[in-house]
């Protein structure tokens, strides 16, 4: 497993990230197992938001009764939540992500969050009021790192205005076809080439700049929830036909190479799953310890449609 350090402390984290969004109808011994076994692989991040499970805490509630670390297996895991998402609105008031966090404590059975994220920005975002949110959680214990999710650089920046805490991370939707992140920046000043549209306002660049560690959730949708693209041949024929020939390389699966692409960005970008199959966690970590070369990285790339001018 390839890990990374991140943050001010240089805090050592996976790069494969496991999300538990899909767990809500899973048993209690199939999610344990699931954890073990993403343990056993190396992960040591794992993902929650309030709202994952279709009502608030669901998914870190069937989470909190099915796994139980001890105090020092507690400390060797990165638990991280995210707040913010209601329904048909968002909400950043420093009420409402104390009464979240306070929810997801109680439903994860944890004394603290290692990671809280800003879930979707909060058009009417009070920078004051997430400070003070920010301010007592971290002097309570509650939380030890913060970050944001799908945030623009000037969202951020924003928040720094008031915040007084590291923005560690921000995650945000990357995959091979939907790498708007990365193809903008190759074909910047393109005139007349959609690809050259910026749509993110640097972000990729903004990271690496300001240390902020990016975590790559859908890595394997073809676009906004348009379905996966691996093995996806009436869409993707060109680029299946290379992630097959690439893991016949590296003997390992199409989903591994997938998730190579993604690690071998210099940024260190964090590959958040979705899955509750054990074997493709493995598939996932196997393809982290894959260092594509230069030539194999762009031939995926332009395969996905992409273009490299």
């Amino acid at each position: 497993m390839r890990n990374y350090k991140v943050g001010p402390e240089g805090q050592e984290v996976s790069s494969v990230v496991l999300g538990l969004m899909r767990i809500t109808t899973m048993e209690d011994d199939a999610i344990r197992t699931l954890v073990d076994s993403a343990i056993e692989a190396g992960v040591t991040v794992f993902d929650h938001a309030d709202i994952y499970g279709g009502k608030d805490h669901v998914c870190e509630q069937r989470f909190g009764d099915a796994v139980t670390f001890s105090p020092a297996e507690r400390e060797r895991v990165v638990i991280q939540s995210k707040v913010g998402i209601r329904r048909g609105w968002f909400d950043f008031s420093k009420e409402h992500i104390l009464e979240a966090v306070d929810g997801s404590l109680a439903a994860l059975k944890t004394d603290y969050l290692d990671v809280l994220l800003l879930h979707r920005p909060d058009a009417l975002v009070e920078p004051e009021e997430v400070a003070e949110a920010f301010d007592l959680l971290h002097a309570s214990g509650k939380v030890r790192q913060f970050g944001v999710s799908n945030h623009t650089p000037g969202q951020i920046e924003v928040l720094k205005t008031a915040v007084r805490q590291p923005l560690v991370y921000n995650q945000v939707q990357l995959s091979i076809p939907h790498a708007n992140l990365i193809a903008q920046g190759i074909a910047a000043n393109m005139g007349g080439l959609d690809q050259s549209i910026s749509r993110d306002v640097g972000l990729l660049d903004y990271s690496r700049l300001t240390g902020m560690t990016l975590q790559a959730w859908s890595p394997f949708q073809q676009g906004f929830f348009k379905g996966v693209f691996i093995g996806d041949r009436e869409n993707f024929a060109e680029l299946n036909d290379v992630l097959d020939e690439l893991a016949r390389k590296y003997e390992v699966t199409p989903t591994g190479i997938a998730v190579a692409w993604i690690v071998r960005h210099p940024a260190n970008i964090q590959v958040v799953l979705g899955t509750t199959k054990p074997e493709r966690v493995r598939d996932c970590v196997a393809g982290s310890d894959i260092q594509l070369t230069r030539e194999e990285w762009y031939r995926l790339f332009r395969a996905a449609g992409h273009k490299v001018p």
